[in-house]
């Protein structure tokens, strides 16, 4: 029997720990959940992270969640709040005390208030608005005023502005005074007497230079404003381009009123890199905790779709009903022509589509970009239709049949190509989200295609 290295146990076991929640503290805190241990439950939970807490919670059934919301009084916070999945969490606002949910937004930052009630229904959003002071109900209403997707709704108001002409000392003293200051920031904005911005200077910058240096003097050249109607994407997109750090937004009259943060804008692209991948596959913006009757509503729509392609695909079939039946072999080859086609096609449809959410795809690139794609189709084809040819010869013993399927392949995996790359620009051009639409249009002209190329071809080679 092999001995275990104790060292290596330990890192193993630290490895396991690193990120996330470990099993033992999901064991230990359902142990606590099913004897009503409620110090135990705090013991647990009030040292970890937000994030591990939201986790945890998710990952929780619906009964063992209420029991565990029960028992754990004044545990929540508002950065807990505004790590959940938005679905569960409009369940844990429903489950909480007005003077719980008070205490647990009270810290939040004006855009993660924003983040946490944009999506609740009007009752909830009530009882969110009611527990913050006056001054910060006015702020959370006014970013809430700003369009859905825009940088206004998402923009952090708090910020630290310093007059354009001022020098490090003055900035410093002005720190070290009693005004409020974020909780974290990492620039200084300079404006001019209209509070118009005209750059910024980072805190490190700030705190190496002397107390004569001109804040002007100092300022960062990736500097740029984003209007509060801006799309919160593109702002995300301009910070990690520009490898920006902070983006200050502005209204109409060019004043800074909010900034967004890398942070934040790390956050949009992984929701929109996310959101992308489930509207590929058809199954729309869900989570884990959704309730069986909410995913099968959320998915029947495209299973739908997808059954009205396919019957599309079999009329084709249907037209070819005599070729089949003087060659049976061709039923047996026939999905793997469609199931080749159907692959190459997901292929570059999930290349395009990305590519188009990240604008690396533009009109100065996209025929060169098609070109690729379709001559990687021919080239790919050309080589899987060899390998069909030889095992439709040594399958079936008919060289022509080898050839048929060969012929067969090349052409759809060409069209894969062109349909995959060509589908989802068209649909962008005529403002149709591309990763909603595209995959049952690429898979039914895959399917046709194939279905019709291979059948076509033996009607006319072999019988």
């Amino acid at each position: 029997m092999t001995q275990t290295d104790p060292q290596q146990s330990q890192l193993d076991e630290e490895a396991e720990e690193a990120f996330g929640i470990s099993q033992a503290l999901f064991d230990g805190v359902l142990d606590a959940v099913e004897t009503s241990d409620v110090a135990t439950l705090h013991a647990l939970l009030d040292p970890e992270h937000p994030a591990d807490v939201a986790h945890l919670l998710e990952q929780l059934d619906v009964k063992d969640r209420r029991a565990l919301m029960a028992l754990w009084k004044g545990g929540m916070d508002g950065e807990t709040l505004s790590e959940l999945d938005e679905h569960l969490r409009e369940e844990i606002i429903d489950g909480l005390a007005p003077e719980e949910l008070a205490e647990a937004v009270r810290e939040l930052d004006s855009d993660d208030v924003v983040d946490l009630v944009e999506y609740l229904d009007e009752d909830q959003q009530e009882a969110v608005l009611d527990a913050l002071e006056p001054s910060d109900r006015v702020v959370v209403e006014q970013s809430l005023s700003y369009p859905e997707e825009s940088a206004g709704r998402h923009m952090q108001v708090e910020l630290v502005r310093a007059p354009a002409h001022w020098n490090v000392g003055e900035a410093i003293d002005y720190m070290r005074s009693d005004v409020v200051l974020p909780d974290q920031f990492y620039h200084i904005i300079l404006v001019d007497p209209r509070l118009k911005a005209v750059g910024y200077v980072t805190l490190g910058r700030i705190l190496s230079h002397p107390r004569e240096m001109p804040l002007q003097d100092l300022m960062e050249d990736s500097f740029r404003t984003f209007h509060v109607a801006q799309d919160v994407e593109e702002v995300a997109q301009a910070i990690n381009h520009y490898h920006m750090i902070t983006a200050p937004v502005v209204d109409d009259d060019e004043r800074v009123v909010g900034v967004i943060t890398i942070d934040d804008a790390m956050a949009f692209l992984e929701e929109e890199a996310e959101e992308d991948i489930l509207r590929l596959a058809g199954v729309g913006e869900g989570s884990l905790s959704d309730r069986v009757i909410e995913t099968t509503k959320r998915r029947f729509p495209w299973l739908a779709v997808n059954l009205v392609t396919a019957i599309f695909a079999s009329l084709v079939i249907s037209m070819f009903e005599d070729v089949i039946a003087g060659l049976v072999a061709l039923a047996v080859l026939m999905p793997i022509v469609a199931s080749m086609g159907g692959n190459a096609g997901t292929q570059s449809l999930t290349v395009a589509v990305r590519a188009l959410a990240t604008r690396d795809l533009t009109g100065s690139n996209v025929w060169r970009v098609i070109r690729r794609e379709v001559l990687v189709g021919l080239v790919n084809g050309v080589i899987f239709a060899v390998v069909m040819g030889i095992v439709g010869v040594l399958w079936f013993g008919n060289p022509m049949l080898g050839a048929v399927i060969g012929v067969a392949m090349v052409v759809n995996m060409v069209v894969a190509g062109l349909a995959g790359t060509g589908i989802p620009i068209l649909l962008e051009k005529m403002g149709v989200d591309p990763a909603l639409a595209s995959g049952a249009f690429v898979t039914t002209v895959t399917d046709v295609v194939g279905f019709f190329a291979f059948l076509g071809l033996a009607a006319l080679w072999l019988l």
